[in-house]
């Protein structure tokens, strides 16, 4: 069975909704990550707080808590990895047994639609899942090279190597903490992928509340207020 087979049951409004989809994840991961200067997001206002941190993290003495907080950052991103790969392999699962998804297709399209076309759009939530997976990783990974960067810093301040040290291990958290991200917003558009289910029109509006909950938790919320020093005290 060629391409074009498995297209002619997809209608253009699917088309349109599946690239609506990547081009709105697309969209807002590059607004989040760049956005303007009088309008920050909470993840570019956080990179700040995490280079001071490292400042504050060369006279602090000891330095058990830096530690813990990156036993935690790291097993953040451990769940999550192992959460996005069991989800992966249950949407694989599905995709491969066709019983159930008959069912599905039974239900939403009176049996009409061939079985392949549910395959195809599980598919779709797999690859963000995957996505999602290999950030987690990456980011587990990346906090652990700043971890051991923050271990070669010197005890003493003054050494000329501590805050050069301590800078590099700033970036590398910020680089960490930037895949994490992206891992999350592949699993929010993983569950908005699922709503191409039931038809292309409930997946553009999955695709409109998935970028709406995205930034409004990134430029309008009350931690966002909190950590720019405008929150309720």
């Amino acid at each position: 069975m060629d391409m074009a087979t498995y297209l002619q049951f997809l209608t253009w409004p699917d088309i349109a909704a599946v690239i609506l989809l990547l081009c709105a994840w697309l969209a807002i991961g590059w607004r989040i990550e760049h956005p303007s200067l009088k309008r920050p997001s909470v993840t570019m206002i956080m990179s700040d707080y995490r280079r001071e941190w490292m400042q504050v993290f060369v006279d602090r003495d000891p330095r058990i808590f830096d530690s813990q907080v990156m036993t935690s950052l790291r097993q953040g991103t451990a769940f999550f990895a192992s959460t996005s790969l069991l989800a992966i392999g249950g949407v694989l699962a599905l995709v491969g047994n066709t019983d159930p998804l008959r069912g599905v297709a039974q239900e939403f399209s009176q049996g009409t639609t061939p079985t392949y076309v549910w395959q195809i759009k599980l598919l779709v939530v797999a690859l963000f899942l995957t996505n999602a997976f290999l950030k987690f990783v990456w980011a587990n990974r990346v906090f652990g090279y700043c971890t051991v960067m923050m271990a070669s810093v010197p005890n003493d301040p003054a050494d000329p190597r501590a805050k050069p040290r301590a800078a590099m291990a700033a970036e590398l958290n910020i680089r960490a903490a930037v895949n994490f991200n992206r891992g999350l917003r592949s699993m929010y558009f993983a569950l908005g992928a699922l709503a191409w289910l039931p038809g292309p029109w409930t997946l553009i509006a999955a695709t409109a509340a998935t970028v709406w909950l995205l930034w409004q938790r990134e430029f309008a919320s009350l931690p966002r207020d909190i950590v720019m020093g405008q929150g309720k005290t």
